[in-house]
């Protein structure tokens, strides 16, 4: 039986529209998934949108809509989306689902069972664009860092969860567990807070109904709602079926977070211990990706400096934009994303290097081979070189996806791209063609190029699999990507075989021009 593998997106609020930085971390988690269901995993993913709140609450006001028509609305845009380009998630996660409602207030009544929460008032400084109260660290010049906006000052009763006496433990499990959150710096992040105080202390996790109505009840108090945060991150273990499906400690202990570094507290600090105070499992990891910059500032709704992934889609394919994304972002640090930058990348990579090693090769098969991939002769040293060169990307690519190295992973995996266009290069089929005594080396030098690309279209399938799927189908063997396990039948050699037909077709990746704004 295959072993469980899970992965879940941060669940994008109500309040706006998916833009460049959603669209990252939706497509880095649709890779990872793709990459571990062609090794052969049960794979889970989920994504999904979190409903209630505050946020939630005025923006529905502010459209002349009940909270409950406003979400249902944007929870469509966002699923339909998704669906549009291709994202291969198991479930799209509403927190106003039935289930979910179940499990917030089985957790609720679990914690407040084991004498974990307590009721108490408090005065702080509000943001309603985070849905808390800030700390000092979390403000500059008196303003929300994230939202540069002014928080207001509240005073009010409140359920809190008493977070702060699982401080230690936690600090204790990064120090043993240093790979629970990834990359090191994060975990050296969450360490700082929590040892160095930050502001940290107990966790309000209600809202009064008299101010919010559109929340889950708490269990053990009809006249408050859950605090949105506390809420939402159960999302996570209600699509792994808790409280009440078969196995889904087994499928939950193999769930990994993906979410961007502005969200670190939430998911560093108040989830675990969240889960700690009710004697719940922990997740398997979490894995924190920088920030997508346009002018050096972050792309964010409250900046206003969107990037619609629809619109680009539009004006360049969904693919180049994916390509681009997990290229270009090293992960966990910040990238900078501009559409001119895209199209020169999108051109070295895809369009020169890949796309003219398939052009070509196909080409010359039609041409010289009658369009079947030839029956080869005795390989030689470069044939050798570049059978070792897929094995080493197999292996490579395979490593630094596991890694959520997706940009290491592709300069691993156009290494072998650059292997094989330098290999054509040397043996220059187009005149070895016009000697009959080379005939056996032509049908040699096609038939490696053709494996060759066997291994890249398998190893590329995660990352753009509507292009990997087009370059499989022209190699004669369309929908190998379906039954291939990774890394192996990426690695293995004389598995395409002579005689199958093979079909040049248009140019895979046109050359992109840049698209002027009207």
């Amino acid at each position: 039986m295959s072993r469980p593998w899970a992965i879940t997106t941060p669940i994008y609020y109500v309040n706006g529209l998916p833009h460049i930085g959603h669209t990252y971390s939706t497509v880095v988690a649709d890779t990872m998934a793709r990459y571990h269901r062609m090794a052969g995993e049960d794979v889970y993913f989920q994504t999904g949108m979190d409903e209630h709140g505050e946020k939630a609450e005025t923006a529905a006001a502010e459209n002349g809509e009940t909270p409950e028509a406003y979400t249902t609305r944007i929870a469509r845009t966002w699923q339909t989306t998704w669906d549009k380009l291709g994202i291969s998630y198991d479930r799209f996660i509403r927190t106003t689902e039935p289930d979910h409602k179940i499990a917030v207030q089985r957790l609720a009544q679990a914690q407040w069972d084991a004498g974990q929460i307590e009721f108490r008032e408090y005065e702080g400084l509000y943001c309603v664009g985070c849905e808390r109260f800030l700390t000092e660290r979390d403000m500059e010049d008196g303003l929300c860092k994230d939202h540069e906006t002014a928080p207001d000052p509240r005073r009010e009763a409140n359920y809190f969860f008493k977070m702060s006496e699982h401080f230690a433990w936690l600090a204790d499990l990064l120090e043993k567990q240093p790979d629970f959150i990834q990359p090191a710096r994060y975990r050296n992040e969450v360490l700082a807070m929590i040892r160095e105080g930050s502001g940290l202390d107990d966790l309000c996790i209600s809202r009064p109904k008299e101010r919010l109505s559109w929340g889950i009840e708490l269990p053990f108090d009809p006249d408050y709602v859950c605090y949105v945060w506390f809420d939402a991150l159960i999302n996570y273990m209600t699509g792994c079926g808790y409280p009440d499906q078969p196995g889904w400690e087994e499928r939950w202990q193999a769930c990994e977070h993906l979410i961007g570094k502005d969200i670190l507290k939430p998911h560093g600090v108040y989830w675990p211990t969240i889960l700690h105070g009710a004697g719940l499992p922990l997740p398997k990891a979490l894995h924190v990706h920088g920030h997508w910059q346009i002018a050096d500032r972050k792309v964010s709704k409250s900046l206003g400096n969107l990037i619609d992934p629809l619109r680009i889609a539009e004006r360049y394919g969904f693919e180049t934009f994916r390509y681009f994304m997990l290229r270009e972002m090293s992960f966990g640090l910040d990238g900078s994303f501009s559409e001119a930058v895209m199209v020169e990348r999108v051109n070295a990579h895809l369009s020169n290097a890949l796309g003219n090693l398939l052009s070509r090769t196909l080409n010359m098969t039609e041409r010289y081979c009658e369009g079947v991939v030839p029956e080869p002769g005795e390989m030689g040293e470069p044939e050798a070189a570049v059978r070792t060169a897929a094995a080493t990307a197999a292996a490579e690519v395979d490593r630094h996806v596991r890694a959520y190295e997706s940009s290491q992973a592709l300069e691993a995996l156009f290494r072998l791209v650059d292997a094989t266009n330098k290999y054509v290069d040397l043996r220059e089929p187009w005149k070895a063609v016009k000697d009959p005594e080379r005939a056996e080396e032509v049908r040699t030098t096609l038939y490696t190029c053709c494996q060759a690309l066997r291994s890249i279209a398998l190893l590329l399938a995660p990352f753009v699999p509507d292009a990997a799927a087009t370059m499989l189908e022209r190699l004669g063997i369309a929908g190998l990507a379906e039954q291939a396990r990774l890394p192996a039948d990426a690695a293995a050699w004389d598995t395409l075989e002579a005689g199958t037909a093979t079909t040049k077709g248009d140019a895979l990746f046109p050359r992109l021009e840049l698209v002027a704004d009207e």
